[in-house]
């Protein structure tokens, strides 16, 4: 098992002890650090279609899921990358995927959450879906 270069591999290469145990902890913590707030946020969310479901109006239902599409799709990128990124046991010439990752995290996400966000109002859509028909 090799760690990613981001995540002190390096570092691990430096010492004089064996690595196995301190690749398997920091895949360990990792692996908590993100599966724990991703089971938090499943959790609320099943809570939160429980709650959508009681309404009785079906464009209130639909405006409560629309919200939620956004949000989920938000997590879902982040989450995505985040996965990519820090759970593979990866190899050193995987150093160009890195980049990309960190360019979709830091650039790409951030310039999508407005574009998510503004999918909610229908002129939005309205325009989007008369530019996608032209073409």
């Amino acid at each position: 098992m090799q760690l990613p270069p981001h995540c002190g591999g390096q570092l691990f290469k430096l010492s004089c002890s064996s690595i196995q145990l301190n690749e398997k902890l920091l895949f360990v913590a990792a692996a908590f650090m993100g599966v724990a707030p991703l089971v938090l946020i499943t959790v609320s969310y099943a809570h939160v279609v429980a709650a959508v479901l009681r309404i009785r109006s079906a464009e209130g239902r639909k405006k409560a899921f629309s919200t939620c599409s956004s949000h989920l799709t938000v997590v879902g990128i982040f989450y995505g990358t985040g996965v990519f990124s820090y759970m593979r046991l990866g190899s050193v010439e995987a150093s160009d995927k890195d980049k990309g990752i960190g360019i979709l995290n830091t650039v790409i996400s951030p310039m999508l959450n407005p574009l998510i966000y503004s999918l909610r109002n229908p002129d939005v859509k309205g325009a989007l879906w008369r530019m996608f028909t032209r073409i």
